[in-house]
C-alpha cells in the first residue's frame, strides 16, 4: 500500500449522474486510507442527494457565485486547514478548472490529454491514464492511480435516510405487482424520448399486469412532460412528479422493478440502487454512459444516430461524442422499447 496522504481534496460539482459516479471512489479511497481527510467541493443540488455520506467534509460551491464565491470557498478551505495534500480535478469545464485555482493543493490529479479541454492541463500536474473506451465511472475511479491505488471494487451505498425510504413505502403497497417507473427528462433535453412514445411503453407494461409510476422534478419541462404521457395513456398511472427530495429519489428508484429513463441523473442512481434500467440511448453511448452494472435492457441506436447525423458509424467516432441534434431521439422506437422491456420479463419471471 502506498503511504497515505494526510488530505485529499475532490472537485466534482455536477451532475446528480456525474457525482453518483464518484462514490465509487470515495469508497476505494477510505478502503485504502481510513484516516485521510477527505473534503468535496460540490453543487448544491448535488450535495442534497449526497449529504451524509460517510467520511467526507462536503463544501458547496454555487455555480451562480463567480469569482466572489471563488474567493469564498479559499476562505472556507484555508479555515478547514488549508493546503490540501492532494487534489483530484475530476471536471473539465472551464468554470471548473478555474475554480480549482482557489483550491491550494500540492498534487493536482486531472484527466489525459484526450479527455481535457477548456485549459484543463494547466491547472494540473498528473494525469489519469489514458485509456479510451471505457465507462465514465471507471474513467473517474482511475483518479486514485496516480495515488498508487486501483479501484478494484465499485460500491455505493448511497447515504438514505431511514425516513426517505419510509416515504417511499407509502406512496404505493407492497403488493408484489412489478413496477415500470418512467423518469422520463434528462437535463440536456435532445436526449428525451417523446410522451406518446412513453405512454405506448406504459401502456403496455400495464396491460401485462404492471404498476406504472411518474417520478420526475419540479421544473416545468418535467411536469409538461408527465401531463403529456398521462394524457396520451390510457391506463392507469401513479404521478409522483414534483412530489419527492433528491434524499427520497434513491428510495423511490429502489422500489421499481425497472426503470425507464434516457442518459439522466436518475438512471445512474437507479443503477446504484440496484434496480435495472430500461436505457434509452440515441443522443449518447450506452456503453460509455449507460448504466454501469447492467446494460441488457437499455435500447441503443447510438450508431444510428451516428451514421445518419454525422455521417460515419458510431466505431469511428471519438470516443465520447454526444448526437445531440434535434429528432435524434426519434430513432428510438416504441417497438424497441417494448422489446427490451419483454427481455427483462424473460429474465424476471413473475
Amino acid at each position: 500500500m502506498p503511504p497515505a496522504p494526510a488530505s485529499i481534496c475532490l472537485l466534482r460539482l455536477s451532475a446528480l449522474g456525474d457525482v453518483t459516479h464518484v462514490v465509487p471512489l470515495v469508497r476505494t479511497l477510505r478502503a485504502a486510507w481510513p484516516e485521510v481527510a477527505l473534503t468535496w467541493v460540490i453543487g448544491k443540488g448535488e450535495h442534497r442527494l449526497l449529504e451524509g455520506l460517510e467520511g467526507v467534509a462536503f463544501v458547496e460551491y454555487d455555480k451562480k457565485s463567480g469569482l466572489a464565491g471563488m474567493r469564498a470557498l479559499r476562505r472556507q478551505l484555508r479555515a478547514r486547514g488549508g493546503r490540501a495534500d492532494v487534489l483530484l480535478q475530476m471536471q473539465v469545464a472551464a468554470r471548473a478548472n478555474l475554480l480549482s485555482a482557489f483550491i491550494p493543493a500540492r498534487v493536482r490529479v486531472g484527466y489525459d490529454r484526450a479527455r481535457a479541454k477548456d485549459g484543463h492541463g494547466l491547472f494540473v500536474n498528473h494525469r489519469i491514464p489514458d485509456r479510451p473506451g471505457i465507462h465514465v465511472l471507471d474513467a473517474i475511479g482511475s483518479f486514485c492511480e496516480p495515488l498508487g491505488l486501483r479501484q478494484q471494487q465499485v460500491r455505493w451505498d448511497l447515504p438514505v435516510p431511514v425516513e426517505a425510504r419510509e416515504w417511499a413505502a407509502a406512496q404505493w403497497p407492497a403488493d408484489g405487482v412489478p413496477v415500470l417507473m418512467i423518469s422520463p427528462c434528462s437535463s440536456h433535453v435532445r436526449r428525451n424520448w417523446l410522451a406518446d412514445r412513453y405512454a405506448a411503453v406504459a401502456d403496455h407494461a400495464a396491460s401485462r399486469g404492471w404498476r406504472v409510476v411518474l417520478c420526475g422534478g419540479r421544473s416545468q419541462l418535467e411536469r409538461d412532460t408527465a401531463d403529456a404521457i398521462i394524457a396520451a395513456m390510457a391506463a392507469p398511472v401513479l404521478d409522483l412528479v414534483g412530489k419527492d427530495t433528491l434524499k427520497q429519489l434513491p428510495a423511490l428508484l429502489e422500489r421499481a422493478d425497472l426503470v425507464m429513463t434516457p442518459d439522466s441523473g436518475p438512471m445512474h442512481i437507479a443503477n446504484a440502487m440496484g434496480s435495472k434500467v430500461l436505457g434509452l440511448h440515441a443522443a449518447s453511448n450506452p456503453a460509455r454512459s449507460g448504466p454501469y452494472s447492467d446494460r441488457r435492457y437499455c435500447v441503443d441506436r447510438y450508431d444510428a444516430a451516428a451514421r445518419r447525423y454525422l455521417g460515419k458509424p458510431a466505431a469511428e467516432l471519438k470516443w465520447g461524442t454526444k448526437i445531440e441534434h434535434d429528432g435524434v431521439m426519434e430513432l428510438v422506437t416504441v417497438d424497441d422499447a417494448i422489446a427490451a422491456f419483454e427481455r427483462y420479463r424473460a429474465d424476471h419471471p413473475a
